[in-house]
């Protein structure tokens, strides 16, 4: 979806807005040098997740969509691994 704007799988259709959002937040991760610059933005609302989704954390697309995704340490710093996206969810579902 990040790379062609649209997903092929029928369930996960998402309005233009969300995907061009979706893109920009990505983007805006691969410049973040770790994770703790996303705390920087707080309409991202970073947050680790705790429960049955702990190990991952999220930040916010708009009012009712999540990036979540893993996070990494590498050289003593804390990283977004983007390559590994689990999930654009509908996060009051």
């Amino acid at each position: 979806m990040y790379e062609t704007g649209q997903c092929t799988d029928k369930k996960h259709r998402y309005q233009p807005g969300v995907i061009r959002k979706y893109g920009d937040i990505i983007n805006l991760m691969k410049r973040t040098r770790n994770v703790m610059g996303l705390c920087q933005y707080n309409s991202l609302r970073y947050e680790k997740l705790k429960g049955d989704k702990a190990g991952l954390s999220s930040v916010r697309v708009n009012d009712q969509y999540r990036i979540e995704f893993e996070e990494r340490t590498k050289d003593g710093e804390v990283i977004a691994t983007i390559c590994n996206i689990t999930d654009l969810s509908n996060h009051y579902k």
